[in-house]
């Protein structure tokens, strides 16, 4: 009788031993706490980007109950640059769920942790796995993308048929033991072998079985997306400075760039001058068009014209959303968007402080704390 072949999960855990990654820092724990917060932020997101901002977090935030105790404020600060401001704040909307509803514990039942802010039904599956090695399956965009692959799944990854039996493919492999190196061989397989573009096939366990690779289809598994059509928004910034500082107010906490302090916006083709004038009461020397750029989203591009506006004299009444100055020096370790601490970068004064991060919404960095406009 001739020898009996290894199964899929076989072979993804025997090639995660000998080439999967072992050292990343959420890795060697059953602590769901640092599992939750490294699976939110690896999604849609590189593990390179992810480590330094990862470190951060857990050192300001070690635990559940200093996570749900944090200000809005401090948890979008660490979390500038990293993109997908939603995660942040779901992440802390989380936390405070955990304590008011689970003692501080994070759940370990998957539908409870599914319940919270921000979680998914492959991320509460992963977290649960790797915390306590039960029988659960994953299905992130490197996983859709091997089983796509490997089963010849074919048509649009999002939609609702291909998603259901690529969820029927995940559960029906999952092993009985050894899930955790099982699982993470998964991911790793998609990452750093199966990827996206110019696949690795002959480094792969799966290669004799694989049906794009047999077939040579590759570049057209997993089926794209359905496409939606390419949007852009047109936007003005207002580069509000004097003495040293500039104005920045407090976003809604909804849209893109949600919660976080920015600059103020107007449409294009107003007048600088007159908005500053008018919204903030202050008085202009000059106006100067600076450079415009553009940021790309997930569904849309930003067109931002800047205007730098060199202003004096103190905020106006108090009104929504609040203002505040911030010290330009200050600027790259404060939280702000990451297109907004470039643009800020290029200006004159605009070194990064000595003293520490400021704190916009703290006081830190203003002349009088949060002022209203």
């Amino acid at each position: 009788m001739p020898p009996r072949s290894p199964t899929f999960a076989a072979k993804i855990k025997a090639w995660q031993r000998r080439h999967g990654r072992h050292d990343l820092p959420w890795q060697g724990t059953r602590d769901p706490y640092p599992l939750w917060v490294s699976e939110i932020m690896l999604q849609q997101t590189q593990v390179a980007t992810v480590i330094p901002y990862y470190e951060r977090f857990l050192a300001r935030f070690p635990d559940v109950a200093t996570l749900a105790a944090a200000d809005a404020d401090g948890v979008l600060r660490l979390w500038s640059g990293l993109g997908y401001y939603a995660r942040a704040r779901n992440l802390h909307r989380a936390a405070q769920a955990i304590v008011e509803r689970h003692a501080g514990r994070f759940p370990l039942d998957v539908d409870d942790a599914q319940a919270l802010p921000g979680i998914g039904r492959s991320t509460a599956a992963a977290i649960v796995a790797f915390a306590t090695g039960q029988r659960h399956a994953i299905l992130d965009g490197n996983v859709k993308r091997v089983l796509a692959r490997c089963f010849g799944v074919e048509g649009a990854v999002d939609s609702a048929p291909v998603l259901a039996r690529l969820w029927a493919l995940s559960e029906s492999l999952v092993p009985a033991r050894g899930v955790e190196e099982y699982t993470q061989g998964l991911m790793d397989l998609g990452a750093t072998v199966c990827t996206r573009t110019r696949p690795a096939c002959e480094s792969c366990p799966l290669r004799s079985d694989c049906v794009a690779r047999r077939d040579g289809a590759t570049d057209r598994l997993p089926g794209r997306k359905s496409s939606r059509p390419a949007r852009e928004r047109d936007v003005a910034m207002l580069v509000i400075v004097s003495r040293g500082e500039v104005l920045v107010e407090k976003r809604p906490g909804a849209g893109i760039w949600g919660g976080l302090w920015s600059l103020p916006e107007m449409p294009v083709g107003d007048d600088a001058a007159k908005r500053v004038r008018r919204d903030y009461g202050l008085r202009v020397e000059s106006v100067q068009e600076l450079e415009p750029f553009r940021h790309a989203f997930t569904h849309f591009t930003l067109a931002v014209k800047p205007w730098l506006v060199r202003a004096k004299g103190d905020l106006g009444p108090a009104r929504e959303p609040v203002a505040m100055w911030l010290a330009l020096q200050d600027a790259q370790d404060a939280g702000l968007p990451a297109p907004v601490k470039r643009l800020l970068a290029r200006l004159p004064g605009a070194a990064p402080s000595r003293a520490g991060p400021a704190r916009p919404g703290s006081g830190a960095g203003s002349k009088a704390g949060p002022r209203g406009r």
